[in-house]
């Protein structure tokens, strides 16, 4: 292992969006297992030092793995489309006119029902969009492209987070 070894090469899978979740969450173990710093402690603060410093890199390169939007996001980076959320926040007029009409439903949705079905027409469209970007990413490898649908993307996780707000205000 080579610790600027990017995400991919270090837990040994293809450099896609595509992944066997069981498998990568096996080999993150494997991983954990071979650079604990417990297996380290005969020989010195030195080397548990440099094994916290890759347990530290496994961990965070399986937090961005396993996550579809932040692995397509790093993938993006990978291939030189930056996602510059904070800078590009350009949206399509139909994905804006969208947010706005599932703000003004969650502003108006004051009974569980209504709160529910809103966050089920949200997260098909995000399971849609996931498929879009997953052939933007792997078949097209058209990286401006998906890095446009990640940041669409960022924007629905928020709204997303606002519904599951509500369900639990609502008791759910």
């Amino acid at each position: 292992m080579k610790l600027d070894s990017d995400d991919f090469e270090l837990f040994g899978t293809p450099r896609q969006y595509a992944l066997d979740r069981a498998a990568l969450d096996a080999r993150w173990r494997a991983l954990q297992a071979e650079v604990h710093p417990d297996r380290f402690a005969v020989e010195g603060a030195a080397a548990q030092r440099i094994a916290m410093q890759w347990a530290v890199r496994v961990n965070e390169a399986y937090q961005r793995l396993k996550d579809p939007l932040q692995r397509a996001a790093y993938l993006c980076e990978l291939n030189g489309a930056a996602i510059e959320a904070e800078n590009n926040t350009a949206m399509p007029k139909a994905f804006l006119m969208q947010q706005m009409a599932w703000r003004e439903s969650l502003d108006e949705a004051h009974e569980l029902p209504a709160v529910e079905q809103l966050a089920d027409d949200v997260a098909a469209h995000r399971r849609a969009a996931l498929a879009q970007l997953e052939a933007a990413l792997d078949q097209a490898h058209d990286y401006a492209a998906a890095a446009q649908q990640v940041r669409a993307l960022m924007f629905v996780e928020r709204f997303a987070h606002d519904v599951d707000q509500r369900l639990e205000a609502l008791g759910r």
